[in-house]
């Protein structure tokens, strides 16, 4: 039994995260506290907790404490630690990548372009955005006013005449001198205050320049800033929602629903609505919203900017957060829980998007759940089956060979479990070798315990590839693993899939509207869509360091140098001798030597 009162003597008064774990050392749920005396022990002094905490509780057998230097840093550990053990207690929100910005490049004619990742100081960028979509959408449409460019710095430096989009009126094409640098700078200070916020500001600038130009009778001139007009207006309406003042905020609610949650993050930059996104947490059972909502802020801030203005529910906690907020970011955070008006409004608006990304989702998981309870009897499988593994090979020719690995789980495509595998020391082509190498790398470890037996693995292939897979199977230990080949039916045509059962020897063709195929096709199509893609990077990747290998003098760190300066191997490819001749390391013989070899 674990010795509460005797753990929690010798516990600190000083900020840090704590790790409560079971019988077997599995991590229950990781904590943060500002006292981690006061916090752990208000586990086992308070009475009224929640089944759920009375639960977890029940299974503590031993307790793992980490001090750090003030809250703000034991949230940060606290993150990692949920993202990487995946407590069964803790509400888990998985977002990993970063969120995409619009950026102004600082050259002397700067490119309009899509960013993620580092943020350059000598660059401009504007946003986060909530997904990639809203800034390339906003991409576009401050094209068709701005005339800015979005080409890569080696295409542009590179290029003799306009491309479509100037053709098209999307840029200006300051590549071959048709607007001067003077000219164009104008252009991006009106790109760059309109994205403040200044739409009055840039309205006034091109009304003034339209009637200048009338007035020295340029009157094409004039017509360009009279269309320019005209856009802007279409893009006030189309893209923004405008609030009337520059506010910098994002908006969070939740709700849940028969054991799912839901939030949903609704962002204003510079009072200009960009979109929102939600987020469907894991081991949410049993939690409030306002619980949800509280785990969001806390895990999303952790490794996100933080806005001055946070818009909460009514029941979410505030002050404490805000203070750890507010030392998180380095600048003062609000947490309103209470809005009023325009506030209420983008709260409301979080609200509508979370309840009705919820009501999808349920729905999706109603139609997932059919599906698997449809293969489960076409297979004549256990109720149990949920994880399926389906695998896929990719390559051209023998070339580049990968194979893939997708995951179906919890009625849904897993992409974080998602892997590829290169494949190499096998005779090119040989896919059964192939599917024999991934699946001995894969479930050798799982043999060793590092990893999920599944319920069903999928191949993508006839009965070649099944009976490869059986064997590693059977030598690994495995063999009572289901095990099912997805061959193409004849033309290849979708519906018409043979599925080969596991002894390589009989086989199953479903109706073409039948439930349990459409998920088979589903996590079908999701391999080789993963599969190809790897394929087509690697591949890509041998050609580039190939074509520059053979080069006498070229080395990998000229290599580098070469692909890093151009942009890749096409600008590489289009520069001249000259442009060669300026990368540091390279002489003019060097130089001219790389280009007769690339032509």
């Amino acid at each position: 039994m674990f010795d509460a009162a005797t753990f929690i003597a010798g516990l600190p008064h000083l900020p840090g995260v704590y790790r409560m774990l079971g019988a077997s050392g599995e991590v229950l749920y990781v904590g943060k506290a500002r006292d981690l005396k006061k916090r752990v022990a208000s586990y086992f002094q308070k009475t009224g907790h929640s089944p759920r905490i009375a639960l977890m509780v029940s299974q503590i057998a031993n307790i793992e404490i980490t001090v750090t230097r003030s809250e703000a840093e034991a949230l940060l550990l606290e993150n990692n630690l949920i993202k990487s053990l995946a407590p069964r207690y803790n509400i888990l929100f998985r977002d990993d990548k970063s969120y995409p910005y619009l950026m102004i490049s600082g050259h002397a004619f700067p490119r309009l372009a899509f960013h993620r990742g580092a943020l350059d100081k000598k660059n401009l960028y504007f946003g986060p955005y909530p997904n990639a979509g809203a800034v390339r959408e906003s991409i576009q449409l401050l094209q068709k006013v701005f005339r800015l460019r979005t080409c890569e710095d080696s295409v542009f430096m590179n290029r003799t005449r306009p491309c479509l989009l100037h053709q098209i009126k999307r840029c200006s094409a300051p590549c071959v001198g048709l607007v001067d640098e003077q000219s164009y700078q104008a252009d991006v200070r009106n790109a760059v205050l309109f994205m403040e916020g200044k739409e009055d500001d840039v309205r006034e600038a091109l009304t003034r320049q339209m009637h200048e130009a009338a007035e020295r009778l340029e009157f094409e001139q004039a017509a360009v800033y009279r269309d320019r007009l005209q856009s802007l207006s279409t893009l006030q309406g189309r893209q923004y929602v405008d609030v009337g003042k520059a506010l910098n905020a994002d908006a969070v609610a939740c709700v849940a629903e028969r054991g799912l949650a839901c939030a949903n993050l609704v962002m204003v930059r510079n009072g200009r609505y960009l979109g929102d996104k939600s987020f469907f947490p894991q081991h949410a059972e049993g939690h409030s919203p306002a619980e949800v909502a509280s785990a969001f802020l806390a895990q999303h801030y952790a490794q996100s900017p933080v806005p001055p203005l946070v818009i909460v529910q009514e029941e979410t906690e505030t002050e404490e957060l805000e203070a750890l907020l507010s030392e998180l970011a380095g600048h003062a955070v609000q947490l309103v829980n209470r809005p009023t008006a325009e506030r209420r409004a983008w709260l409301d608006m979080a609200q509508r998007n979370a309840a009705h990304a919820l009501a999808q989702r349920l729905r999706e998981q109603g139609t997932q759940e059919q599906r698997l309870a449809a293969l489960r009897e076409a297979l004549e499988l256990p109720e149990t089956l949920r994880r399926i593994e389906c695998f896929d090979i990719s390559h051209t020719q023998g070339e580049a060979t990968v194979a893939a690995c997708v995951v179906y789980d919890q009625l849904g495509m897993r992409p974080t479990e998602y892997r590829r595998y290169n494949i190499t020391g096998i005779a090119p082509g040989d896919d059964y070798a192939a599917m024999r190498s991934v699946l001995s790398r894969r479930y050798e470890k799982v043999t060793r315990g590092e990893g999920v037996v599944p319920d069903l693995i999928l191949i993508d292939g006839g009965r070649g590839q099944v009976n490869a897979a059986r064997e590693v199977l059977e030598d690994l230990g495995l063999g009572d693993v289901a095990l099912i080949g997805v061959a193409k039916g004849p033309e290849r045509k979708p519906g018409l899939e043979e599925l080969i059962l596991a002894d390589g020897k009989h086989s199953l063709q479903l109706p073409p509207d039948h439930p349990g195929l459409h998920l088979i096709q589903q996590v079908r199509d999701e391999a080789h869509r993963f599969a190809i893609t790897g394929h087509r990077a690697r591949r890509a990747k041998a050609r580039v360091t190939s074509s520059l290998e053979g080069i006498a003098g070229v080395g990998a760190k000229r290599r580098r140098q070469l692909l890093e300066r151009f942009g890749g191997l096409k600008g590489v490819l289009a520069a001249s001798v000259e442009d060669l001749a300026q990368v540091k390391g390279i002489s003019r013989t060097l130089a001219e030597r790389i280009y007769r070899e690339l032509h």
